[in-house]
This record gives C-alpha cells, structure tokens and sequence, in this order.
C-alpha cells in the first residue's frame, strides 16, 4: 500500500498532487510509463498506481549502451515496491545514424525510436495512454527528445499539472520514495559534444571513467565529458573540494589515462545540467514553441 506524508507538501503542491490523481483517473486505464528509474518518472508511476491501481500501470524501460547501469537498478528497484508489470526493451539508437552523427537534436530521434516501440506495446494491451517522467521546470531547457513524444502522443502528466523539478523531489520525499534525493540522471551520450560521434567504445569508457572517480573521491555526482583526449569532470560545486588531494588527484589522472585519455580535468564551475548546451547556437526549448496546458 502506498502513503503519502502530507505535512512534507505545503498547500500548492497538495493542491497539484490532487489535480495528478485526477489527471490519471480522467485519462483512462491501462496506462504506460515511460519508466527509466529515476524520481521523475518514480513519482509518475507511484502516483499512477495510487490513482489507478497497481493491475492497470505497465512500466516499460529501455536498455541500451546510452544507460548506466545504475538507471536500470533503480528501474528494477522501485518496480519491486509497486509490483507492477515490468517490460524490458531494446532501445536502437545506435543503429540509427541521425543519433549517432550526434546533431543538436540529437536526443528527438532517440525519443521517437523510443515512442514507437511504446506505441507498439501500447497497442498489444489496449492502453489508453502512454506517460513520461518530463516535469515543468524541464519545459524551460533544451529538450528536443520531447517534441519527439509529443508528436507520438505521449504525455507528460507533471508538466501538464504544472509540477516543478523541486516539487517532484518533495513528492518523491512524501510518498517514500528511496530514490527520493538521488542525483539527476542522463544519457550517456549526453557527456559527448555534440557534431563528435557517438560509439559504443566512447560509452563504455565514460561509464568506466566515472566509476572510478566516484570511488576514489565518493561524490555523489559525476559527469566525465568526453573531449577526446580530453576527460573534463564534473561534480556538485560543494564536492569540489573532494578533489583536493594530491594523492587522489594523481589516482584520477592515471586511471582515467589509462582509458586512453591524455589530459585529465576539473570543470572549476562544478556540475551543471546539460553544460554541453551552453554551446548551442540554436536550442529546442518546449515553452517556445507550443502552450502547455498546465
């Protein structure tokens, strides 16, 4: 049985939880979820299955070499809580050479890949709609993926509520969530430039990259961008300071050498989400381009 603390939520977002369970209970059953793991789209399922019951929701997460491997533990993880149906797919970006040639819009032809093979098994149970993780904070930044689900019909019930990436946290939080304060989470291919290719040894070598620098300096956040031969590394501004040790220093640098990197770095700014987009010249950014319903 899921519960909700409702003295964590102060009167608006009581107010947006409430508007969230009558979104799903409007929208019909079965429903789809989207479901990578992470707390946007933990929220969406848990309140789904408080709206609809645990026999009506179907999550649905993709596998693919773009993924850590955490998305997929935690995937699993919290699926178990619900005990909702679970089905594993395939995703195949990387055969697609519109993703893989890693254009600014890169993340729409992930996406549409992605809506298709929902709507595929959207079709095979008779589900009444397809839902996604996307909040309305997500709505200001650079997100072509989801034009790429809008055109396919998918929904996003948070960011049609109007609720924001704090108030996703909280909620998390209220409903018990153990993925409630979890760093965000992102695509692999998200490290890469954009115009650099895509492959699958450059993946593995950034997940491997960022192992090793959680390990030896235990930070809760990494990002390696992948320059070529240049790892640029990225963590929460107060973790910086984690670094600061010539022995953990030259750890990091001859591990990461040793994946083939020449010049190892610290982003002195620390982390910031999408930090490759502060190059774009042109940028997809949902509120300017179509009205959400909110």
């Amino acid at each position: 049985m899921i519960l909700i603390e409702h003295s964590i939520l102060g009167d608006e977002l009581k107010n947006k939880f409430d508007k969230l369970i009558e979104w799903f209970k409007t929208v019909g059953k079965p429903i789809i979820v989207s479901f990578s793991g992470g707390v946007d789209s933990s929220v969406v399922l848990a309140v789904a299955v408080l709206a609809l019951g645990r026999e009506n929701v179907v999550a649905v997460t993709a596998i693919s070499p773009t993924y850590p491997e955490e998305d997929l533990y935690w995937a699993k993880e919290i699926v178990k809580i619900f005990d909702v149906k679970h089905i594993l797919i395939e995703s195949d970006e990387l055969e697609n050479p519109n993703f893989v040639f890693n254009p600014f819009n890169r993340c729409y032809y992930c996406k549409k890949s992605l809506a298709k093979a929902l709507l595929d098994i959207a079709k095979k149970l008779n589900a009444k709609a397809i839902v996604d993780g996307t909040n309305a904070s997500d709505l200001n930044t650079h997100r072509p993926g989801y034009l790429a689900f809008k055109e396919k019909g998918v929904r996003s019930p948070l960011a049609e509520v109007g609720v924001t990436k704090d108030e996703v946290r909280l909620l998390a939080k209220a409903l018990g969530l153990p993925n409630w304060d979890k760093p965000p989470m992102a695509c692999l291919a998200s490290r890469i430039p954009y115009g650099e290719t895509i492959t699958v040894e450059k993946l593995k070598r950034i997940a491997e990259a960022e192992k090793i620098v959680k390990k030896l300096t235990e930070v809760s956040l990494v990002r390696v961008r992948d320059h070529g031969y240049i790892a640029r590394i990225e963590v929460y501004p107060n973790e910086r300071r984690k670094f600061f040790d010539e022995k953990v220093m030259d750890s990091i640098a001859l591990e990461l050498q040793k994946l083939g990197y020449k010049y190892v770095t610290l982003d002195l700014l620390g982390y910031r989400s999408g930090s490759l987009d502060e190059l774009l010249p042109k940028k997809v950014i949902p509120t300017q381009i179509e009205p959400i319903n909110t």
